[in-house]
């Protein structure tokens, strides 16, 4: 039986409510957000593991890049010859990488309960959901944000009749955003925090 994520989530509040991690089910009233990225080993969630993972404060209209994770792991045994083609990230490179319960504790002091801003977002957050609950008893309660829908709401008045073009390269392309370090989990979580402030704050984007 699947359980629908806010039933569960309410779940999770009530059972946490009086725990150390109560602050996390509490809603946020802040003007921050954060944009986050994980690499994989695959795009299977029940299969792939994390190697990285990126993180980005954004408060109001600016990205502090100075407040942010860049984690690497311990290499897992699925990271293969198919993974590292995309990612460019070998077991050598990972050589230093910590444990992946430290990678949680730091993920979740990191995020707090501020929402979670991210390209395909739901992605990442179900890959840190299938090693945080195991773990802690509940999965992230924090809102997701989706670029490519806060892109979509912005222009598709101006594409009627017509197709949004919602591929990462195109957004960044149509926003005149330069795609840092592609592929890195913290170039990624830049680079669509970057995005995400000029949608919100700057000019909308050319179409055509």
């Amino acid at each position: 039986m699947i359980i629908p994520r806010t039933i569960r989530r309410m779940k999770e509040k009530m059972g946490h409510k009086s725990g150390p991690y109560a602050h996390l089910f509490e809603p946020y009233d802040g003007d921050e957000v954060v944009s986050l990225d994980c690499e994989t080993t695959g795009l299977d969630v029940k299969n792939a593991d994390i190697i990285s993972i990126g993180a980005v404060r954004v408060k109001g209209n600016k990205v502090l890049t100075s407040e942010r994770l860049d984690i690497k792991l311990k290499p897992p045994k699925t990271l293969t010859g198919d993974s590292i083609k995309i990612h460019k990230i070998r077991a050598v490179d990972l050589e230093d990488g910590i444990e992946l319960e430290e990678a949680l504790e730091q993920v979740l002091a990191f995020v707090g309960n501020r929402p979670i801003l991210g390209y395909y977002v739901n992605y990442d957050i179900r890959m840190l959901d299938k090693f945080i609950r195991p773990k802690y008893g509940f999965g992230l309660p924090c809102k997701a944000i989706e670029l490519s829908h806060v892109y979509h709401d912005i222009i598709k008045w101006r594409m009627v009749g017509g197709n949004v073009d919602l591929r990462f390269d195109t957004i960044s392309k149509k926003l005149d955003i330069p795609i840092l370090e592609r592929h890195t989990a913290l170039g990624d979580a830049i680079t669509v925090a970057l995005m995400y402030v000029r949608l919100k704050y700057g000019d909308p984007p050319e179409v055509g």
